[in-house]
């Protein structure tokens, strides 16, 4: 088997030992860009109407409201949480806005859901995003029976990834033992407070800009670029 970085039997040195990932009793899987490609570009359409709502609630022309856009989701992990923080804005509108979008990008996932049938362990979806957004994307791939849960945003208290914070109350929510979950996620700085807890990380590599930052850090112990063939090549490794 391949041994450069995307394959599942080379890992990276860390403080904890990842576990062997066909012994894993849990899975933690992110959200957009991660169940399905970013080069569907879905989040995109969820980017410009967060764009457009941040326009329109500060008063302001669209180029300057990109600005603190990206400056939010920088500081605070989302651009909610600093909306929140800095503009007193109340959460639920803004989630409804920017989840109201057309999921005809994405296509249903066959080979997905055939690699979670065999893959063994309880599995989660942990995402900035809200319960309601995670279903819809989860019908629209024909994923939804293969997990346990949502854990959303709203769960987290609106508290985003990557603060440490919510990462613990999904491991006390569902008596998950970090050395035994594996975190697979778009976002490489996301691993880091799993990495710290014990988890074992893959780092789903994407064109995304936002993806990058933190890809280098050995709290990234796998890295995959086709997630449904990287499950599979794991789940046969324990067949």
């Amino acid at each position: 088997m391949d041994q450069s970085p995307k394959s599942p039997a080379a890992a990276l040195k860390a403080v904890y030992p990842p576990v062997p990932l066909h012994r894993a009793e849990a899975w933690v899987f992110d959200l957009d860009n991660t169940l399905y490609a970013s080069s569907t570009n879905l989040f995109s359409l969820i980017d410009r109407r967060i764009n457009a709502f941040v326009a329109d609630f500060l008063n302001l022309e669209l180029d300057q409201a990109r600005r603190i856009q990206k400056r939010y989701f920088r500081e605070y992990g989302t651009t909610l949480r600093g909306m929140m923080e800095r503009h007193a804005m109340e959460p639920r509108r803004f989630l409804d806005y920017v989840h109201d979008i057309e999921l005809s990008a994405v296509a249903p996932a066959p080979e997905l859901a055939a690699a979670l049938a065999r893959l063994d362990g309880r599995k989660f979806i942990f995402t900035n995003a809200t319960d309601a957004h995670a279903e819809r994307v989860m019908a629209r791939l024909g994923v939804g029976g293969h997990f346990d849960s949502v854990f959303d945003i709203e769960t987290a208290g609106y508290v985003p990834k990557p603060d440490p914070r919510p990462y613990r109350a999904l491991a006390d929510r569902f008596k998950l033992d970090p050395q035994t979950t594996v975190m697979v996620e778009d976002i490489a700085r996301n691993l880091a407070p799993a990495a710290d807890m014990g988890m074992t990380t893959v780092w789903l590599r994407s064109a995304s800009s936002w993806g990058l930052e933190g890809a280098g850090g050995d709290h990234v112990h796998y890295v995959a670029d086709d997630l449904a063939a990287w499950l599979g090549e794991v789940a046969g490794e324990g067949a």
